[in-house]
């Protein structure tokens, strides 16, 4: 893969992320980045400048339980 870089002093607050993830999920989202001739970083920044959200706040797509924050009990309408 080559290493893709953005042009020094673009960001604006760089922080470093330090996720652990499945080598898998990691390889196949380089790979993605490197298809595109970006780096994974501004893959990353892409990704979750297009994510869908709903009127929660989260993602359309997220089938997990995501917990109640505004006092609301989890119960299922029938």
């Amino acid at each position: 893969m080559a290493p893709y870089r953005r042009p020094r002093g673009t960001l604006n607050d760089p922080v470093p992320m330090g996720y652990v993830v499945e080598r898998a999920a990691k390889d196949r989202f380089d790979a993605i980045a490197d298809r595109l001739e970006i780096s994974s970083a501004v893959f990353f920044e892409r990704v979750v400048e297009h994510l869908e959200l709903d009127e929660r706040g989260v993602p359309v797509w997220w089938t997990y339980p995501v917990p109640s924050t505004d006092g609301e009990l989890p119960i299922d309408e029938a």
